[in-house]
């Protein structure tokens, strides 16, 4: 039996039920368009769920950023006041995401457009963010300071972020929505960027290796450089 092409399928069901032009769209690339998607009140709901993700994100993401903060200024860590300035950048996917899904940009193919290439946008801050936070700390030989406040806020972050990015990640791929999967992937980075956090302090700690804080920043930039060019061709909706 020869096999079916589902996407040649789906191109025949939406002729049916849409435009030509959403049936093109649907034979050519991976994701659902979100003309199409909408008519369904399981896209809808998944929208609303990326919109109420989102808003939790940003309000964590605050609250990392402010608490950070304190904890850098006082154990004078470059380290922990590097993770809590790039919560700020974090932060503002999230804006975009609630923008995109709010009042009849949820149902906008342009809307989603945008908000994709502002998330790339926001890729392209963080990368040289961090490498040259990474280099500044390199060359200079910082070594990472235990800070107890710090430490509590990268751990909760480290457990939190990765089921925010991770449902970020899927609801992006069920919307055809590449600005929801490029806010989880940065939920992912923030765990990462706590995760260095972490390994800098107990590194220097016990071995001394003030290095490896920074390393581990510099191949976060590269990721968000990845990341940042996938989410401007729109390559990482699904």
């Amino acid at each position: 039996m020869a096999p079916v092409d589902h996407s040649h399928q789906g191109a025949a069901e939406l002729a049916n039920t849409g435009t030509a032009e959403e049936a093109a769209a649907w034979g050519e690339g991976c994701c659902v368009p979100a003309a199409t998607a909408t008519r369904s009140s399981g896209w809808r709901k998944a929208a609303h769920r990326a919109r109420l993700l989102s808003w939790l994100s940003l309000i964590w993401m605050s609250g990392e950023g402010v608490l950070g903060l304190l904890a850098g200024v006082r154990a004078g860590s470059l380290s922990l006041l590097g993770w809590a300035l790039g919560s700020i950048i974090e932060g503002l996917a999230s804006v975009i995401v609630i923008w995109r899904f709010t009042g009849s940009r949820t149902l906008s193919e342009s809307a989603e457009g945008h908000a994709r290439k502002a998330v790339a946008v926001s890729f392209f801050l963080l990368a040289p963010y961090l490498g040259i936070e990474a280099i500044r700390d390199l060359l200079g030989g910082h070594h990472a300071d235990i800070s107890t406040l710090g430490i509590i806020v990268t751990t909760a972050s480290l457990l939190a972020m990765p089921a925010l990015g991770v449902a970020k990640r899927r609801l992006g791929t069920a919307l055809g929505s590449g600005a929801t999967t490029g806010e989880g992937i940065q939920n992912l980075m923030c765990a990462a960027q706590a995760g260095a956090v972490l390994l800098g302090l107990a590194g220097t700690a016990v071995f001394g290796w003030s290095w490896l804080d920074p390393a581990i920043a510099l191949l976060l930039a590269g990721w968000a450089v990845r990341e940042g060019r996938e989410a401007w061709r729109g390559e990482d909706c699904c």
